[in-house]
């Protein structure tokens, strides 16, 4: 056994599960019941514990949610058991615990070791703790795109690390293909937008603004034109502080302090008081006469030419026109010019730019051509065992004749890379287009399974496919919905035995039809509804001796008392036991 085991699962109100308990056996556990019994919500429980989406139609009708909860161990060292406990999980002996609830308005939460969880760590435990197939997993298969997933899957690092190489390149040439792309696709708009930056930088170098200058005319403006009233209150203003030569009698503040500084001098060695009180008039008289020296000097200073201020607003009209278009005052413009000269430069280098990306461009598709080669390679190489693999398993499934192999294929595209002479399409995951192709018999030639194979074909591929991983790529348990869908008779057969050798290194659950596939399994459940159609705790049930029998002979022949299907039933068990 790989390690981690599903040991039981609670069901409470999903569907027509009223409250039921499912108990799993370690090796192989076989689900049956009638149609409509319940029997594949087993797959949807397990899905809502391994963070499926949350559907509220889920919900039994009447109650206010649905609760799924799963008891499982985990592989020892496994990243399972990292992942839970970073996100604060605590294990119960070496079990992880885990719920799940919806309620009837949509509303999801998750449990995981005590802890509420986000549903995507659910998700994330998922991939290494179970696998499940089911018949949407078989439509899947028939894709192109999951057939190449599944190679890739199978070849593990011969391919994954050329497809990383691959992919990184991959990435890298798309962002250059798209600014090449943008550059060339927009050259009108960028050569229109060339020709508006230079138009507006040769408008400001014309003027030739400096930082600050149109705060600096401002002001000159307003002192220019109010020259004269300017000039007259400083002349008035000096006279009052310092006297009018033209009025020598008149009575000025410079005279009436140093009269006073005077009078206080007279006495100040008899109070210092005073003298404290004269050596500040002093100070008055000093900073009168530093002021009326000042507006003297204003006065003198000051420029009433007309033509100067002409020349000012003449200069400021010119820098509005600039602030008027690229920004809000002389800075903003100068920043403008920084800017859209950095731009121009980016602008004006398209061609140069245009022929760095070309070459750089067509540097990486040729790396990339290599890259791809080597991939091709290392699929084909990995094809070849993979096909090999699963038709050797085709043959214990009552297929001995099939055949089943690769074609790894290429498309011819003028825009593509280069392989091997040829240009062909590319993707993110390489050049490949791979199809898995199916002989049922010999002398048939090769099909693709989505033509050539039959639904009781395409489920035996598609278990055979999954044994094969399951000796390269473990998980821990398997669970199988109607994968045996469209087989009977003796491939039924082979499909039970094949199931029970593969629940030998892990845990195989499987819902089914096939009494022949029931009847390998180590623990056979019967899920049945009461006479209401809910399907109750005691719904949920252990097989074992005559009860078994029974469920066999109803699936052989639809009748529980019949002898014949007695008389099949314990053949088939018979077979089992001694195939085990």
């Amino acid at each position: 056994m790989v390690g981690g085991v599903l040991e039981e699962m609670r069901i409470r109100s999903l569907g027509v599960i009223d409250d039921a308990v499912v108990e799993l056996s370690p090796g192989f556990t076989a689900v049956t019941g009638e149609t409509g019994a319940g029997k594949t919500m087993v797959v949807t429980s397990l899905g809502l514990l391994l963070g499926g989406r949350a559907d509220p139609a889920l919900v039994r009708i009447g109650a206010k949610n649905a609760v799924v909860e799963g008891r499982i161990t985990l592989p020892v060292g496994g990243t399972a058991v990292v992942r839970a406990e970073e996100a604060g999980a605590e294990l119960d002996d070496g079990a992880l615990l885990i719920s799940r609830t919806v309620s009837a308005e949509g509303r999801s939460r998750a449990h995981l070791g005590g802890r509420s969880v986000p549903v995507g760590v659910l998700a994330e435990l998922a991939d290494e703790l179970v696998a499940v197939h089911g018949q949407t997993d078989q439509q899947g298969l028939l894709k192109l795109s999951r057939q190449r997933q599944a190679l890739d899957r199978y070849a593990g690092d011969a391919v994954a690390v050329p497809l990383a190489k691959y992919a990184g390149a991959y990435r890298r040439l798309r962002a250059i293909s798209a600014e090449l792309d943008e550059i060339t696709t927009r050259a009108r708009e960028r050569a229109q937008e060339a020709d508006l930056l230079r138009f507006g930088l040769d408008e400001i170098a014309g003027v030739e603004p400096r930082e600050g200058e149109d705060v600096e005319l401002a002001a000159e403006a307003e002192r220019l034109g109010h020259a004269e009233a300017l000039a007259s209150a400083a002349t008035v203003a000096h006279a009052a502080l310092a006297g009018n030569p033209e009025d020598p009698e008149g009575i000025d503040a410079a005279t009436l302090v140093a009269g006073a500084h005077r009078a206080l001098e007279a006495v100040r060695s008899h109070d210092s008081s005073l003298a404290a009180l004269s050596g500040r008039i002093g100070e008055i008289g000093i900073l009168l006469g530093d002021v009326a020296g000042e507006l003297a000097g204003y006065a003198d200073d000051l420029d009433a030419d007309p033509l100067r201020l002409a020349a000012v607003e003449e200069r400021r009209a010119s820098l509005t026109q600039l602030t008027r278009k690229y920004g809000e005052d002389i800075n903003a413009v100068l920043a403008y010019a920084q800017r859209g000269a950095a731009r121009l430069l980016e602008l004006d280098g398209d061609d140069e730019r245009i022929g760095e990306l070309t070459g750089e461009r067509d540097a990486l598709r040729a790396e990339l051509g290599g890259l791809a080669q080597g991939l091709t390679e290392a699929r084909t190489e990995a094809a070849e065992r993979f096909a090999a693999a699963v038709t050797a398993e085709l043959a214990s499934l009552a297929m001995p004749h099939a055949r089943v192999s690769f074609e790894i294929r290429q498309t011819d595209d003028p825009e593509g890379v280069q392989l091997d002479g040829r240009t062909v399409a590319y993707g993110p995951a390489g050049v490949d287009e791979v199809e898995l192709l199916l002989a049922p018999h010999p002398g048939a030639p090769p099909r693709p399974i989505a033509k050539g194979a039959s639904g009781g074909e395409l489920s035996r591929v598609m278990l055979a496919v999954e044994v094969v991983f399951a000796g390269t790529d473990p998980v821990p348990t398997y669970l199988f919905d109607e994968v045996d869908a469209g087989v009977g008779g003796k491939a039924a057969v082979e499909i039970g035995r094949r199931l029970a050798r593969l629940a030998r290194t892990a845990q195989v659950v499987v819902v089914t039809h096939l009494p022949q596939v029931a009847a390998f399994a180590d623990r056979q459940l019967l899920v049945e509804k009461t006479n209401d159609g809910s399907v109750t705790r005691s719904g949920v049930k252990v097989l074992e001796g005559e009860d078994r029998i029974r469920e066999l002979s109803r699936m052989l022949a639809g009748q529980e008392d019949s002898e014949t299907a007695r008389a099949h039933a314990e053949e088939l068990l018979a077979t089992a036991r001694a195939d085990g």
